[in-house]
């Protein structure tokens, strides 16, 4: 659906009385927790500095491919497997085990027969039946030590060739930190070498430094941002709530590598008690459009079998036997400006006979739940509309789905993969986006999947969970340019790091730093957009705002938010389903914005520390 760029969405400094009202109703009530956090600073800057990682000479750490690996951990004494496997989880899949409830080591090592890679998570010295476990498992499989403890417990690790990942303060600091070092999101730096000999085998010197390869997870003031500067954000967010802006949210920054701020408020409905939580799946509308078919168009271009001046129609054949459309360049399409229609009810042109209850070969498609669309409706029917629609605005900027719709075509045509295939395996599951993609249905529990609507009345006239709420991208079969991704907050802050850092993540890279720029930087010379993305326009800032003329990201019309500013280093996500119940039909338009507020805040803690 057509929705106001992200500029648009301004916060509004005339608050009513109403608004000031609620907002200190919800204050959070709870102690400051700056100097609470600027303790546990200091207790991580000592963390790091004692780390040492030791048996690196194949560099298996940090662990770079994920795709593929199946990693168990396995705990022996390890009373701070919680962190540890909480963090561990951010990056990719672990299965824990509890190898202290478990008698029979043996029996052990063929339940981890499944596992590529497994981490032992140890506290003080290894039984010799434990070591006789490891020297076994290392013959077969990869393996990580990870040992907590004095530095004396090394000596029963002598003769061990898999990595081992010590420190020896046993507590939560040093697990979190930990797990996020085999992954890559804490670096190990040269000068964190054993202070002295504790084996033959472990003599002091030895160690292995490692780069900071991914996103970190740390306190806001890691970042030199006050944590009471961002306690607003809770209070915008539970106001929202309350004025009826969404029942669900989550939101996260990110700072120099570092998120810093984390948070799920609501439940997914505001009758339910299914409370919101961080790892939950919204649908991210409009956002598809920078998020999957943006980088897909990036692919192309870079690897030079896209010329972003040349006809869509040399792509799509169809298109050259209409003449208002026949020579629309593929640049502007990305930039809104080919006067394409901007969106098409596409549901309104239904007849009885295209809907059934049941599933069959006549009704494959499900839009929603017990709802299926008959076979090749968007062949017959919605693509030859499409088609014919009017092109009537051509040269000026006028946001249209209608675009990003071709731009599927394009991807699909040149590279003959399905957009959401090539997304899901060249670009989220590498970067460890465990929770992103089309058709969530298919790989994810419904509960997971936060409702958009009760009753849309205009279309299914029923819930809609994990079916994309875009009608067009629902008969179209849920997979489509403008509409129809899923994702959690964490994947997106992956996805969004990335670009921030110029294409690079996780040890690889997935774009040229050249196409990121040229993307993500001002493409027309009628809007501030970039190719795709979105971006700050200096003609609607209000005083007080601080976004730069680097930023860019988009909104999606469900309730969601991706902002990245590399001027600040800051990336900025927040997932809500605004829609829900039925696109404000019933609560109206919220006087509680919560998107652009909490951005807002975000901004002034930033720059209040940055002066």
């Amino acid at each position: 659906m057509p929705l106001a760029s992200f500029t648009g969405l301004r916060f509004c400094a005339r608050f009513t009385g109403w608004i000031i009202v609620l907002l200190a109703l919800f204050t959070i009530a709870r102690a400051q927790d700056h100097n609470e956090n600027l303790q546990a600073l200091t207790q991580t800057h000592a963390a790091v500095s004692n780390m040492v990682l030791l048996n690196n000479t194949r560099g298996t750490l940090p662990i770079s491919d994920l795709p593929g690996l199946s990693i168990a951990a396995v705990r022996f004494h390890f009373a701070h497997h919680g962190p540890f496997d909480s963090l561990a989880n951010k990056y990719w899949k672990i299965t824990p085990f509890d190898g202290d409830t478990i008698t029979d080591l043996n029996g052990l090592h063929d339940r981890l027969k499944l596992f590529n890679l497994v981490i032992l998570e140890l506290s003080g010295p290894p039984s010799t039946p434990l070591i006789t476990l490891i020297r076994d498992l290392q013959l077969r499989t990869r393996l990580v030590i990870v040992l907590s403890g004095p530095g004396t417990s090394l000596a029963g690790l002598d003769q061990i060739t898999s990595p081992v990942l010590w420190y020896p303060d046993d507590n939560d600091v040093g697990a979190a930190l930990a797990a996020q070092a085999i992954f890559g999101g804490v670096a190990i730096p040269r000068t964190n070498r054993l202070k002295e000999t504790f084996s033959p085998y472990y003599r002091k010197g030895a160690g292995y430094t490692t780069a900071k390869t991914r996103l970190g997870y740390s306190v806001p003031e890691a970042v030199g941002v006050n944590s009471d500067d961002l306690d607003k954000i809770d209070t915008i967010a539970l106001a929202g709530i309350a004025a009826h802006n969404a029942p669900a949210v989550v939101i996260l920054l990110a700072k120099d590598g570092q998120v810093i701020y984390n948070k799920a408020f609501g439940n997914h409905t505001y009758w339910g008690n299914d409370t919101t939580r961080l790892d939950d799946i919204f649908d991210m509308a409009s956002c598809t459009k920078v998020t999957a078919t943006t980088p897909a168009i990036m692919h192309l271009y870079e690897t030079h079998q896209l010329d972003l001046d040349s006809p869509i129609s040399n792509y799509v054949a169809a298109l050259r036997n209409f003449p208002d459309k026949k020579d629309i360049r593929v640049r502007e399409a990305l930039l809104h400006e080919a006067g394409f229609t901007p969106y098409i009810k596409f549901y309104e042109k239904l007849t009885p006979k295209d809907l059934s209850t049941d599933s069959s070969a006549a009704y494959p498609t499900p839009v929603a739940d017990h709802y299926y669309l008959r076979a090749n409706y968007f062949n017959e029917v919605m693509w030859p509309v499409t088609l014919a629609s009017p092109v009537l605005t051509r040269g000026k900027y006028v946001y249209s789905d209608l675009s990003m719709y071709m731009m599927k075509e394009v991807f699909e045509n040149i590279s003959h993969r399905s957009l959401d295939e090539y997304v899901l395996h060249d670009l989220y599951l590498p970067l460890g986006m465990q929770s992103t993609g089309y058709l969530p249905r298919n790989r994810f529990p419904k509960s997971r999947i936060v409702r958009t609507t009760e009753n849309d009345r205009w279309f299914r006239n029923m819930p809609v969970q994990g079916y994309v709420d875009d009608p067009g991208a629902a008969m179209a079969g849920g997979v489509e340019g403008h509409a129809g991704l899923f994702a959690d907050a964490n994947d997106l802050a992956i996805y969004y790091q990335m670009l921030l850092n110029k294409g690079f993540y996780g040890g690889r890279k997935y774009f040229d730093s050249a196409t990121v720029s040229y993307f993500t930087s001002r493409q027309s010379r009628i809007t501030y957009r970039g190719l795709g993305f979105d971006r700050t326009n200096p003609d609607r800032q209000q005083p007080g705002d601080h976004l730069s003329n680097q930023a860019f990201g988009h909104s999606g019309y469900t309730g969601t938010y991706v902002w990245v500013d590399p001027k600040y280093d800051i990336i900025y996500i927040c997932l809500t389903n605004r829609v829900y119940p039925d696109d404000g039909k019933t609560f109206g338009v919220s006087k509680v914005n919560i998107r652009p507020l909490a951005l807002k805040a975000f901004y002034n803690a930033v720059v209040k520390t940055s002066r």
